[in-house]
């Protein structure tokens, strides 16, 4: 019997997630056209954002409580939009495809 089995991570949520995607939205449709925007770019993009910041794991309602603070704390906000920049130029360099 497999671990997963015995618990439920069904509730398990990164708060990163939301915001570098929201990041991407932003900076991503803010440059008309001049990248790829394929799904294995842009999922890229996230995965290279996500590596790069702080994750903001939870699973309760502290939990929730304290990805919530953590969220609007400029410095964090601050990590998203950079991290998400630098993802956008290395993939745009480099895409995953030909």
């Amino acid at each position: 019997m497999a671990f997963k089995d015995d618990y439920d991570f069904n509730l398990l949520k990164n708060e990163a997630e939301v915001l570098v995607i929201r990041e991407m939205e932003h900076q991503i449709g803010a440059q008309a056209g001049n990248m790829c925007r394929c799904n294995e770019c842009i999922v890229d993009i996230a995965a290279i954002s996500l590596n790069s910041v702080k994750p903001l794991y939870r699973f309760s309602i502290l939990g929730t409580q304290y990805a919530s603070q953590a969220m609007t704390e400029q410095t964090y906000a601050d990590s998203v939009k950079k991290a998400v920049k630098e993802a956008i130029v290395k993939v745009r360099k480099n895409p995953a495809h030909d």
